[in-house]
Formats: structure tokens, sequence, C-alpha cells
């Protein structure tokens, strides 16, 4: 007995109920292992782009992969769209974990007294700043604004988030000024 892989399913030959259900429903079997290997890549760039850590954004999108894997529902949809929904939440979590365990590491420094890597602002600081306005948006104008910042197209955009296409211009823009008047909130213009 052969153990099937997580990532791959084995259609054996010597099944004919099996067979006959795929031929006779018309239905592709789920082929997750071949999503993975055209996937993969992009999902973990997606993901990098919000947490800034190449090695926990590849943890992230294996994870999202599982996820698709084991939510059966999913692969009735457009499973890329699925996959960089999931994705983008995934980082979007790590971040505001990121985000707390921060604060968290600042008031400890404050308590010691010493000043911490973290204190000492320098190019970095811009992009902790973004990450902090993104964690505060609502999670669909943030999954907005990070996958269009992918260079994915409206459509790819639409299909990840299950959204009209034609409404995608303006939700966008909303996001946009969404971020923007959280940046001035918080920071002041630039």
């Amino acid at each position: 007995m052969s153990q099937t892989h997580p990532f791959k399913r084995h259609y054996h030959v010597n099944a004919p109920s099996e067979a006959a259900l795929e031929v006779t429903s018309g239905v592709a079997p789920f082929d997750i292992e071949s999503l993975f290997r055209a996937h993969f890549d992009r999902t973990a760039r997606v993901i990098a782009r919000v947490v800034r850590d190449p090695a926990r954004a590849e943890e992230l999108a294996v994870e999202a992969f599982v996820k698709l894997w084991r939510n059966p529902q999913a692969h009735n949809t457009i499973a890329e769209g699925w996959l960089y929904r999931t994705a983008v939440r995934l980082g979007l979590d790590e971040l505001r974990r990121q985000m707390r365990r921060s604060r968290y590491e600042g008031l400890l420094a404050r308590v010691r007294g010493t000043p911490t890597p973290e204190d000492i602002h320098s190019a970095t600081e811009e992009r902790d700043r973004v990450r902090q306005v993104l964690s505060t948006l609502s999670p669909r104008q943030a999954e907005l604004l990070l996958l269009r910042s992918q260079d994915l197209s409206y459509t790819e955009v639409a299909a990840a988030l299950n959204m009209n296409p034609a409404s995608l211009g303006t939700l966008l823009s909303r996001a946009q000024q969404s971020f923007r008047k959280e940046y001035i909130k918080r920071y002041g213009e630039r």
C-alpha cells in the first residue's frame, strides 16, 4: 500500500469505480502539485512584501497551500484566487503578530532603559510605517492594496478576492484614500 503525498493524489488504474467516477463526472481531479509548482514563488513573494522575511514568507506560502489542499470547498472555486487571498490574509496575520511583538518589546525596552536596535530608526522606518498603517485598515482594503502592489491585474485581484472586476477600481481608490488618511493622521504629510 503506497502512502499518499499531501500534494499529490494517486488514482489507481486497478480501481475501476474511481476511474469510472472520474470519467463519468467529467470533473478533472484537483491537482495541488501542479498548482504548487505554478504559483508557489509568486505566493511567497506576495507574503514576503508584507512580512519582509523571505524565509517566513515561504513557510506561510506552504501553509496557504496546505489550507487549500485541506479545504475541498476551495477546490471548486478559482483555486489561484482563493490561494492569493489566503496568502495575503496569512501575511496580514503575521504582520499583526509582528506589530504586537514589537509593541511589547518596546515596552520592555523602556522598562529596562537600554536602547535596542529597534529604537534606532533607519531606512526601514518608512516601511514600518506602511506596515503599521496596513495593519489598521480593514482586511478587504489591505488585501486590495497588497495584491495590486504585486502587479496583479484587476482581473487577478478580483478573482483572488472573489469580487466583480467592474467594482474593483472604485474599491481600490477607496482603499488608497483610507490608507492616505490613516497615514497622515498618524505621521503627518510628507
